[in-house]
């Protein structure tokens, strides 16, 4: 198994990390499925970048998949999930299906987006993953605005936003917060800091610590650590209640580290880390490795059964591609769908592909 084998380091300490978490053994075998699919679903993207199948461009979640599956896991189907551009593993977890999620990546038509979204846009109303976003932060204002809907049409859903750290810097950030908390709505903005935007460590574009950025606003901030699968599920299983059940808006730092380059353009390292970082990071830090360890000390898996939950990773990873692969291109026409509303409030046509009618239809 690739960037699995390595042994997590344990604390001298006795403890189960299943109890104190309250979460059952099965649960455990979910999420170490879940974050294997997502592992084995980003390399096979990784394959088929570097063979010419997936273009434009393309950000890697390995190393961070106890994020998506921890935070996304203690979710109801009815709350919405929205992100940056590193989405694949988040859309996965939001239960976008792998086919969908692949063939998107391709450029298809049987892509979650049409095929017209591509790897950083990817989109599934049913499932209530309002897509991934590619302007930077662009994505806080809007789930705020999927907040408001909430709380104006009096629902109990929630709205939870991923980011990158260099979001936390943009005007439209700040903005959504303050409205956030002046109206008490039910939103968690999370913070995946990975501790570099794009090739810059957020110490050098930011003074304070992460967890003051929500201050300013009488937000809750929180830290959490995104390497750890079970600690990350028990406090957003927590954090979502209380949310639901009126505690307002709250913020969220996900520290968590990218084994990849920032997207398929970036060497690993680069120039902004050490080689010798990312190894140890692997080391230490693998989010599989970590629950692997637990669920094994616990006699909840073994060898075998691990192995055999990575072939079906691979399998479904590998059908995905296949689908993918079998998917046509978008129709041409499809250039013209979704992009203007049909009539606009002075009764004239927008023009969607077909001649602009004189009269309101």
């Amino acid at each position: 198994m690739a960037e699995t084998k390595t042994k997590a380091k344990k604390s001298s300490k006795k403890s189960d990390p299943l109890a104190e978490h309250g979460i059952s053994e099965e649960l455990g075998l979910d999420l170490m499925r879940d974050m294997l699919l997502y592992r084995r679903f980003e390399e096979k993207a990784e394959e088929a970048y570097a063979i010419g199948k997936i273009g434009g461009f393309c950000h890697l979640h390995i190393g961070q998949e106890a994020g998506a599956a921890g935070s996304i896991k203690p979710l109801r189907p009815d709350d919405y999930v929205m992100s940056a551009y590193r989405e694949h593993t988040q859309a996965l977890a939001k239960g976008v299906s792998p086919n969908a999620v692949m063939a998107e990546l391709y450029g298809r038509a049987d892509g979650a987006s049409g095929g017209k979204g591509g790897s950083m846009h990817i989109f599934d109303a049913d499932c209530r993953f309002m897509g991934g976003h590619g302007i930077v932060g662009g994505q806080v204002p809007l789930a705020t605005g999927v907040a408001w809907k909430i709380k104006y049409r009096g629902e109990d859903t929630i709205s939870l936003v991923y980011m990158g750290d260099a979001a936390v810097n943009q005007g439209g950030f700040h903005e959504a917060l303050n409205m956030a908390a002046v109206w008490n709505l039910p939103a968690i903005y999370v913070v995946e800091n990975n501790e570099y935007g794009m090739g810059t460590a957020f110490s050098r574009v930011s003074r304070t610590d992460m967890s003051t950025k929500s201050a300013p606003y009488g937000i809750p901030a929180h830290t959490v650590d995104g390497q750890d699968v079970l600690a990350t599920y028990a406090f957003f299983r927590d954090l979502a209640d209380k949310v639901r059940h009126g505690a307002g808006p709250q913020f969220v730092e996900l520290q968590t580290y990218r084994f990849r380059g920032h997207s398929m353009s970036d060497p690993v390292s680069g120039t902004y880390r050490s080689v010798e970082e990312v190894e140890q990071a692997k080391e230490e830090r693998d989010p599989i490795a970590i629950l692997r360890d637990v669920l094994m000390d616990a006699g909840a898996l073994d060898q075998a059964a691990l192995e055999e939950m990575d072939a079906e990773a691979r399998q479904i990873s590998a059908e995905a591609a296949d689908f993918a692969d079998a998917s046509p291109l978008p129709d041409p026409s499809a250039l013209y769908q979704n992009v203007w509303a049909e009539i606009n409030p002075n009764g004239r046509l927008f023009f969607d592909g077909r001649p602009e009618s004189e009269e309101a239809s």
